[in-house]
Formats: C-alpha cells, sequence, structure tokens
C-alpha cells in the first residue's frame, strides 16, 4: 500500500530546512509529482527499451 499525499508532505516539509521558501517546497513537489508519474508509466508499461532509445540517438545524429 502506497503511503498517503499527506504523509508525504509532512516527510518533505520535515526535510526542508527550517529557512526554505516556498519555491522550495514547490520545487520538491514537483520533483516527487514526475517521479511519481514515471513510476506509473514504467509500471502500465509505457517505456522504451535501452537498446531502442540508443538505436534512436544513433540515427538521429547520424542524419545530422
Amino acid at each position: 500500500m502506497s503511503r498517503s499525499i499527506k504523509a508525504e508532505l509532512i516527510e518533505i516539509a520535515q526535510n526542508l530546512p527550517e529557512d526554505c521558501t516556498y519555491e522550495d517546497m514547490q520545487y520538491q513537489l514537483y520533483v516527487r509529482t514526475k517521479i511519481q508519474r514515471g513510476i506509473e508509466e514504467a509500471q502500465a508499461g509505457h517505456v522504451v527499451p535501452h537498446e531502442e532509445v540508443k538505436q534512436r540517438f544513433a540515427e538521429r545524429w547520424a542524419a545530422k
């Protein structure tokens, strides 16, 4: 079972320094959101194999 959003927010707040800004908190929330979205996408199978990524980049750079 995953932790609640409230628990995640509390953890983020506890790990920030006392003199943090609202922007610091927003950045931490942004990073956590992006990481969570990436995990969910990977679990849903929406990924590209590493070898395919390498091939795509090789083709792209060869065309330039």
